[in-house]
């Protein structure tokens, strides 16, 4: 019998870029743009999941209703802040690393945000990536995002392979609890803010430190291949 296909789908920020913060404070600029005072950790705690899940629960713990132009200048200037910062976001360590050895192991591998595609192409350009040169797939291809799992089958989709066949790794709650949605195995780094417990109890199989650390532990992931500098160091 063919052993099924192993292919990595990847979050974005907070698990190739460290970029999490950033969206932080472009949210807050956007919020205050509003009006609307909401202390900043409670942001971070939302970081992951779609805009407009973020935007209802935003609704909720605050008691404000906001119109249809009340969301659309919210995103509107939370894109505009978010580029104005991204010269402060930097790739994670070993993350281009991960993605060239995934690359040269024949392992399939994309990328799926809940980021719109505007901000999200303007983000992988720091990973020195093109958008027609990868899997992408951003909010703007699906009907819903994290935690749904919409994403996540989309990218398996469009690398021709079976979503719980798949790797799903990323930084947050919503990101494992959309793999679990799509029935695919989860691994969680915690250079996005959550912590170990935090992503474990949401479904993550294995909790690594950054791209850097997971690279070095490959084989626990199901990965038979290894990188050179692993074995040299053995």
């Amino acid at each position: 019998m063919e052993t099924p296909r192993l292919a990595f789908l990847f979050d974005l920020d907070g698990t190739l870029v460290d970029s999490v913060y950033q969206h932080v404070l472009a949210w807050r600029a956007a919020l205050e743009h509003a009006g609307i005072d909401l202390a900043i950790w409670r942001i971070h705690r939302r970081i992951g999941m779609s805009g407009g899940l973020f935007l209802s629960a935003l609704m909720r713990e605050t008691g404000r209703l906001l119109s249809a132009d009340d969301v659309a200048a919210l995103q509107r200037v939370h894109a505009e802040t978010y580029q104005s910062l991204l010269s402060q976001v930097r790739p994670l360590p070993g993350a281009r690393e991960l993605l060239d050895f995934l690359t040269e192991a024949h392992v399939p591998w994309a990328i799926a945000t809940s980021g719109r595609r505007e901000i999200a192409v303007r983000t992988i350009a720091v990973l020195g990536l093109s958008p027609d040169a990868i899997t992408l797939v951003t909010r703007d291809d699906v009907r819903h995002a994290k935690p749904d799992p919409d994403l996540f089958l989309t990218a398996a989709e469009r690398l021709g392979v079976d979503a719980q066949d798949a790797i799903v790794v990323g930084d947050s709650v919503w990101d494992m609890l959309a793999a679990r949605r799509a029935r695919a195995l989860s691994v969680g780094l915690l250079a996005g803010g959550y912590g170990q417990g935090e992503l474990e109890l949401a479904g993550a199989y294995r909790v690594y430190q950054d791209p850097a650390d997971l690279l070095r532990h490959l084989d626990e992931v199901g990965v038979r291949t290894f990188p050179t500098p692993l074995l040299a160091d053995d």
